[in-house]
């Protein structure tokens, strides 16, 4: 932001046409994370289909400034079962590197914790890896490390490797 007046940051809900940002910030999130960009396997149409279509299976907030997008949130409601409640799961919060520190990554949060109070949903959660310098920003917010929750994953060959297993091994 050198040389530059800074402005406010606008947030809004995500529209059809901007999968490309969104794919942009993804892409842009792999990096960040030292990942090659072919691991990005989602299209423009795959977030068109799956955050705006018939059956929507997520939903993203877009930052801007200046008229122009510098970041997102893509979450989507997850079920506890403990609570009885609906809760909100962000599964990628990116913003530009020109424009962090700027408060759009908290426009985004606080975004997201409007929306989940006005759908009273009743947490907020996200993984964020261990080397992550964001986890600093997540506790300032009032989150929690929760360091005795270990996450497991399924990849689809193992997936449908299980799918087509007929007894425990």
């Amino acid at each position: 932001m050198a040389g530059r007046t800074a402005s406010a940051v606008r947030v809004r809900e995500a529209a059809p046409e901007d999968a490309a940002h969104i794919l942009r910030f993804i892409h842009g999130l792999a990096a960040f994370e030292g990942e090659l960009p072919e691991t990005v396997r989602t299209t423009e149409q795959d977030i068109r289909e799956h955050g705006f279509g018939a059956a929507r299976h997520f939903e993203a907030l877009i930052a801007e400034r200046d008229g122009a997008p510098i970041g997102m949130a893509l979450f989507f409601p997850h079920y506890s079962t403990w609570e009885g409640r609906p809760a909100l799961y962000l599964e990628d919060l990116f913003v530009d590197p020109d424009h962090r520190s700027t408060g759009a990554g908290f426009a985004l949060m606080r975004r997201l914790a409007e929306i989940a109070d006005e759908r009273g949903w009743t947490r907020l959660d996200l993984s964020v890896l261990d080397w992550n310098p964001a986890r600093r920003f997540y506790e300032r917010l009032g989150m929690a490390h929760q360091s005795e929750w270990l996450p497991y994953r399924m990849e689809r060959p193992q997936i449908a490797a299980l799918s087509r297993t007929k007894s425990p091994q």
